[in-house]
C-alpha cells in the first residue's frame, strides 16, 4: 500500500470519527442557548398575558408592552390588526370582560427565532375551552410576529383521543 494512500485512508477515518462525534453530541444538546432563551421568554409572556389575574391588568399591559412585544409586532390572524399596541388593547378589553380565562401550555418547541406553544385557554374553568397553537417570531427576546391556529373542545370526539 503507498504511503499517501495510507495518508488519505486514515485522515479520512480520522474525519468521518470527527463527524459523527459532532452529530452524537449535537444531538445531546438539540436547542441553542438563543432557542432556549427564546422559549423560557416566550413562556413567561404566555404565562404574563393569559394566566395571571392576581397582577393589575394595567401592571400587566405594561409589562407585556415593555417586555414581550416588539415595537412593531406583525399579527397574521385575519381577525387582528398589526402592532403591540392592538394586541395590547384586546388583552386590556379581555382582562375586563373574561377576568376567568386561563391557560394551560401541553407542549412547547422552539426552532431558530421561531417559538411554538400548545395550550388549552378556557374563559372559565367549567368551559371546554379551545385548544391553540401559538407561533411567535422573537426578535431581540420579544414576540416580533405571530401566528396562530384555534379550534373549538367539543363536547364529544370521534375518537378517544383528546386535542391535548
Amino acid at each position: 500500500m503507498n504511503v499517501r494512500y495510507k495518508i488519505f485512508k486514515y485522515g479520512l477515518a480520522g474525519f468521518l470519527t470527527t463527524l459523527a462525534v459532532g452529530v452524537c453530541q449535537a444531538s445531546e444538546n438539540p436547542q441553542s442557548v438563543l432557542e432556549q432563551s427564546n422559549l423560557k421568554k416566550a413562556l413567561f409572556c404566555m404565562d404574563l398575558l393569559e394566566n395571571r389575574p392576581d397582577l393589575e391588568p394595567s401592571y400587566r399591559i405594561k409589562t407585556l408592552r415593555n417586555e414581550c412585544f416588539a415595537k412593531t409586532y406583525i399579527q397574521h390572524s385575519p381577525y387582528v390588526k398589526d402592532g403591540r399596541d392592538v394586541v395590547l388593547s384586546l388583552f386590556a378589553n379581555r382582562y375586563k370582560n373574561h377576568p376567568e380565562t386561563s391557560i394551560s401550555i401541553k407542549r412547547t418547541s422552539s426552532e431558530n427565532d421561531l417559538v411554538w406553544i400548545h395550550l388549552h385557554v378556557k374563559r372559565t374553568p367549567e368551559d371546554l375551552g379551545r385548544a391553540v397553537i401559538n407561533i411567535f417570531r422573537m426578535e431581540d427576546g420579544k414576540f416580533a410576529e405571530h401566528w396562530n391556529v384555534v379550534q373549538a373542545v367539543p363536547e364529544k370526539s370521534k375518537n378517544n383521543n383528546t386535542m391535548f
